[in-house]
Formats: C-alpha cells, structure tokens, sequence
C-alpha cells in the first residue's frame, strides 16, 4: 500500500475522471511504482468523501488505460509496464487451425474470379484522374454520387457533398472520432462493442465510458444519465447486427437515442457496416438524426475482402473536420479500389454479392443452430458471427486456450468491452471464415468444451 494519496481539493467534474488523472500523473511522475497496491474502493472513497460508484469508475478508465490492473480477492495494482492491446482474432494462420476467430463474409472461389474480373475491366478503363492526380475533389465527385445511390438501400438519402469515401469501416471510424471528439473528451459507448474502438480511442487520447445494455442495445436512460453527470462528446453506437452480440436495435430505441443526443446536443457515431445485407431493420439512427450523426459503411463484410472501401456520411457540421482529418489520416481513399466499388455498384455486382452473402450466411447459421443445439446463444440470420456466453465455471482464456488446444481459433468476449466486465463470460465465432466442413468441426469442438466441465492446462502448446 502506498503513502500517497490524491489531493481532494484538485478533484473537478467529472470527479471519477479527475480521480483517474491524479492518479495517472502519479504513475507517470514515479510517485506510484509499478505493483503499488491501491487503496480499495470503499477506502479511497472514505478518504476522499467520493461515491464507491465514482471511485470504481476512475479504476475502471484506470484498467482500460493498461495503468492498473485488479485482480479479484487481491485489489488493484499499478501497471507501468506497456502493454499493447491482444487483436481478438488469430493474427496468422499457424498449423492446421480452424479460425473462427476473424470477422469475415463467406468467400468461394467465385469471389476471386471477381475481383480478377474487375481489375482486368479496371486496366481498359481507369480514368487519368484516379491515376494521377492527388486531389482527392477532383477523383471522387462521381464516386460520391454513386456513393449517394448505395446509401439509399441502406435506408439514407443524402447528398454527394456529405459522403466521403474511405478504406473501410476502420478509417471510417478513426475520422468520425477525431472529428467529433478532441483529446482528453469523453465518448459514450455500448459496454461489448467494436474491438478496435478501446485501443483506438487510447491512441487519439480519448476516454471511453461503456454504458449498459440490454437485448436491443444501448439503454437511452443510461446515456441520458451519462451526459447528465460527464461531459460526454458524443456517442458511438452499432445499432444492426455487427455489434458482438448481433443484436438488431428497434425503431422506438433509435429514436428514443436520437432524442438524448438532440437534448444534450453530441455526436452520434453509427458504424453500420453490414447495411443492406440486413432485411426488415429499421432506418439508420443517421435517418432519425441527419444533423448529429456521422455514418459509417463499407463493402468489406459484405462482398470480398479485398475491397476495402466505405462511405462515411458526415452532417454540413462536421463536413469541413471530416474532410481536414481524413486528409491528414489517410489523405484519400484507394483511387483504384474506388474505382471497382463504383462500377459493382453501379452494374449491379455489389447488390448481387451482398443477396449471395444473405443466402450463404442462412447455410452457415443452420449448421450452428444444428451443432450447437442446447446451448443459448446470441445471433441473427444475417449476422457474420455468433455470440456464445460462457456458463460457471468457465473462463474465457481458459475456454479459449482449450479450444485453440483442440484446433480451434475464437475470439474471447473480453476484447470488445468498454466497461470492465460487462455481463457474463463470452467469446465471439465467426461462421464466415472458413469452409462449412471446418465451421461444423469447430462448431462441435466449442459446443462440447461449453457442454464439458473446464479443466486447466498442464501444457500450453
């Protein structure tokens, strides 16, 4: 336990992040070494006449930080060490692994000859500009309206002035943060969601605050309180099935958020990278609220892989930022991968990958209602992925280790919370990613480790 204390007089609203600064100066100033234990919740709150809720809020942002690290029955300790945040999915191929840990659409090799096919149409008609010139104004204007097109099947008319093109869902998301959120603001978002969004609000100085959840998604009450008590900036949200949970949020919840955000006056960020490919949803959040909200698509979940190009739609407030942080981000997007997206949209080959994804993805979620028959489970018969919450006594890396033990990669639910542990043990399988024969075999090999009692490993390989 260490003799230093916080000063209560420096503490400012919101005070569980005033507290998390303290703290993280005295990290960084020496005064707190690494594996110092920190007073417990109850202790610091007494200390310094704070809530437990405020003081576990300023471990929790502390946790998210890498700074500290809590360890149940123990309490928490400092972390100085650097550590980077784990990717969910198996960063290589290694042996004879069945990876159900990436995100990817279900790709044949008819997929392949597609792309072959478009970059030989792309060698006879490449336009000069999208080969030569560097300004992004004078490639894009006719990339923008097709743009516009697109985005009415995912249920948005907009202008081609408001739609940026850019590298995928990834870019999208960088841009739309920097341009709404400046270093050390605060931006709301559901307790599981986008697994890069931790790390990447970490990088760009941002504090995150994970809200609760149910089965549609963010509670409104939660963020209205939220934006009561903390200076929130904005909001990110995945209302349409990619959210880890593949959960569809209803008409009445998209506009009772859009009503927050309009009476406190912050951003929505709405990343909505399956569009079309999801039948009988409700209209975008950005259709509910166009004046706050920047939107984010792509092609990359939902044609091939390889294109990865997006939209992001951004209001007439925030399209100068958008234009400025993309500019020093990415500066623009792949001329050339432009180039295809524009001609399947306009040809027609986007719409039809995207109706043979839907078709393929029924396949794939018979064989798991199938394999995993008698455990619960979270899905959505167009989602790329299902969501499987552990029962006691599993643990996620344990469940995990085992199966990569047997041969199987998943993702552990751990790399999509933005609020410590938010509800029950989980991992994430891709039903995507591989061959129906490996996802059945992967699928049986999780299905009776879930079904099995856990059993810690004497080796790990």
């Amino acid at each position: 336990m260490t003799s230093w204390r916080p000063d209560p007089s420096q503490l400012r609203r919101p005070a569980y992040l005033s507290l998390a600064e303290q703290i993280a100066r005295a990290i960084q100033d020496g005064k707190l070494a690494n594996g110092t234990k920190l007073p417990t919740h109850r202790r610091m709150a007494d200390d310094l006449d704070l809530s437990v809720q405020t003081v576990s809020r300023a471990y929790d942002d502390l946790i998210r930080r890498g700074l500290i690290s809590g360890e149940i029955g123990r309490g928490s300790f400092v972390q100085t060490r650097p550590r980077e945040p784990e990717p969910p999915y198996l960063p290589e191929r290694l042996g004879e692994v069945i990876d159900l840990s990436i995100l990817k659409p279900v790709c044949e090799h008819f997929h392949l000859e597609k792309m072959r096919e478009a970059f030989s149409w792309l060698s006879e008609n490449l336009p000069p500009s999208s080969a030569l010139s560097f300004r992004p104004n004078m490639v894009f204007p006719r990339h923008r309206a097709i743009g516009a097109e697109w985005l009415s099947h995912c249920g948005l008319q907009v202008s081609p002035l408001n739609v940026s093109l850019t590298n995928g869902a990834t870019s999208g998301m960088t841009v739309a943060l920097m341009s709404v959120a400046p270093p050390g603001s605060i931006v709301a978002a559901e307790a599981i969601s986008h697994h890069t969004l931790v790390p990447l609000s970490t990088y760009l100085g941002i504090h995150l605050e994970g809200l609760p959840i149910d089965d549609e998604g963010m509670i409104p009450e939660a963020l209205d309180e939220a934006c009561r008590t903390s200076p929130i900036r904005a909001v990110f949200l995945q209302p349409s099935v990619i959210n880890p949970r593949a959960t569809l949020m209803s008409a009445d919840r998209r506009v009772a958020l859009a009503e927050v955000a309009r009476k406190h006056d912050i951003a929505i960020i709405e990343n909505d990278i399956l569009g079309p490919l999801v039948i009988d949803r409700s209209p975008p959040l950005a259709a509910y609220a166009p004046e706050r909200t920047l939107y984010i698509t792509s092609f990359t979940k939902i044609t091939v892989p390889g294109l990865r190009i997006g939209y992001l739609v951004a209001p007439d407030r925030y399209v100068a930022a958008v234009a400025n942080r993309h500019l020093v981000s990415n500066w623009m997007a792949t001329p050339a991968i432009a180039e295809i997206a524009t001609h399947w949209v306009s040809d027609g080959t986007a719409t039809a990958l995207v109706e043979w994804q839907r078709r393929a993805l029924a396949s794939r979620h018979a064989i798991a209602q199938e394999t995993l028959a008698g455990l619960r489970y979270y899905s959505h018969p167009q989602s790329l992925h299902v969501w499987l919450p552990l029962a006691d006594p599993h643990t996620e890396e344990g469940f995990v280790s085992q199966a990569r033990l047997r041969g199987v990669a998943i993702a552990p639910g751990t790399s999509f919370r933005t609020a410590g542990q938010a509800g029950a043990s989980a991992v994430r399988i891709s039903l995507g990613s591989t061959t129906e024969a490996d996802l059945r075999t992967g699928l049986g090999v999780v299905a009776s480790l879930a079904q099995g009692n856990p059993e810690a490993l004497l080796l790990a390989i």
